[in-house]
């Protein structure tokens, strides 16, 4: 195998997530990503010796991407309930703005791999997700939201469905209405203010 072998890896895993994301798993072949990754197919197999292999390698390698640029996301969601969910939100609405946008990489893949319940894609596409709302816990319990497990799990609930919101109908509105529903969940059990 020639010498830029580590440097070809990277360049077959960019290559296959966009086309994923852009087409779906099933309907991308591996000679398609060779092509999109300027290699050959037998390169391909070298480093990756199946389709399956190859995308749960993909998604490994933007869970470890995605959770790095939501941490340094998190620095900024600082403040109370409420600018956390404003802040949130605005990112989905900056995000989904994109063009091209797709929603979320890991809900596609897993949704499409939904029959295939021992597929390695999938696991690793359940532990993105738990570790994003993990993540999510950690920033309601830093705002002193009262049970943050619970409206982490919530407030996850609302995000994934906006963004399918989005994806089915192009209407970027459905934050705004995710970022009320959500400020009305933290709302609840808080105590109250003032005197």
């Amino acid at each position: 195998m020639p010498r830029a072998s580590d440097a070809t890896r990277p360049v077959i895993l960019q290559a296959a997530y966009r086309l994923f994301r852009r087409r779906g798993f099933f309907r991308v072949g591996m000679e398609e990503i060779a092509e999109a990754a300027g290699v050959t197919k037998r390169t391909l197999y070298y480093h990756f010796d199946s389709k399956d292999a190859l995308l749960t390698a993909v998604l490994a390698s933007q869970h470890e991407r995605t959770f790095a640029d939501f941490q340094n996301y998190g620095i900024e969601l600082s403040g109370g309930a409420d600018a956390l969910i404003d802040k949130l939100f605005e990112g989905l609405v900056k995000w989904s703005s994109k063009p091209h946008w797709a929603g979320s990489g890991f809900t596609r893949l897993a949704i499409e791999l939904a029959d295939l319940s021992g597929h390695p894609a999938r696991s690793i596409a359940r532990q993105h997700k738990a570790l994003m709302e993990k993540q999510l816990e950690m920033l309601l319990a830093g705002a002193r939201i009262p049970s943050p497990k619970e409206r982490a799990r919530e407030l996850f609930v609302l995000i994934e469905g906006t963004m399918v919101m989005i994806l089915i109908h192009g209407d970027q509105s459905y934050c705004t209405a995710a970022a009320d529903a959500a400020k009305r969940l933290m709302a609840v059990g808080s105590p109250p203010s003032g005197p």
